[in-house]
């Protein structure tokens, strides 16, 4: 017989207990040549020459010049109480006349947006045009739980610049 030797005559066919993977094979090399392909068009692959900068690190102040706008609106330059009139003359005196130099504004929560707008305005007409906004550092999603009633609040941490506002 040239067709072969069937042990069974029935229409049924023996069950075949093997997995066939050629299915998967030819997925997997297909897969491969798609990312074969779409991973150089990923990536960015621009040759700039960069020229080399011959400026030196801008140097931090020793002592950084705070002005603090306080909840009753008063004004405070470093530790000292200063009048808005006398805001210019006192900035003059403490920078050197140096109007390059790095005030760092910080401001109570119950400031209203409008009056820390005029002390900025102040600032600007004296000629200090580099302000850095200070703000308390908190771990996100770390609110300080608010006082209970007839409980004092605790006295807030050290104020330090923000991380944009380097000097």
């Amino acid at each position: 017989m040239a067709g072969g030797i069937r042990e069974h005559h029935g229409e049924e066919l023996p069950e075949n207990h093997e997995i066939n993977v050629t299915p998967f094979i030819d997925v997997m090399l297909v897969l491969l040549i798609i990312f074969m392909v779409a991973a150089p068009l990923s990536t960015v692959d621009v040759n700039v020459d960069l020229p080399a900068s011959s400026a030196k690190p801008a140097e931090r102040p020793d002592e950084p010049l705070y002005l603090t706008v306080q909840e009753d609106l008063t004004l405070n330059l470093g530790n000292d109480q200063v009048a808005r009139e006398q805001l210019t003359e006192r900035l003059t005196t403490l920078t050197g006349g140096n109007k390059d130099t790095r005030i760092f504004l910080r401001a109570d929560k119950a400031v209203d947006y409008g009056q820390f707008m005029e002390v900025m305005n102040l600032l600007r007409d004296a000629g200090y045009l580099k302000i850095a906004l200070v703000g308390l550092e908190t771990l996100p999603g770390a609110a300080a739980p608010a006082p209970a009633a007839g409980q004092p609040a605790a006295p807030a941490p050290a104020a330090q610049p923000a991380p944009g506002a380097a000097p």
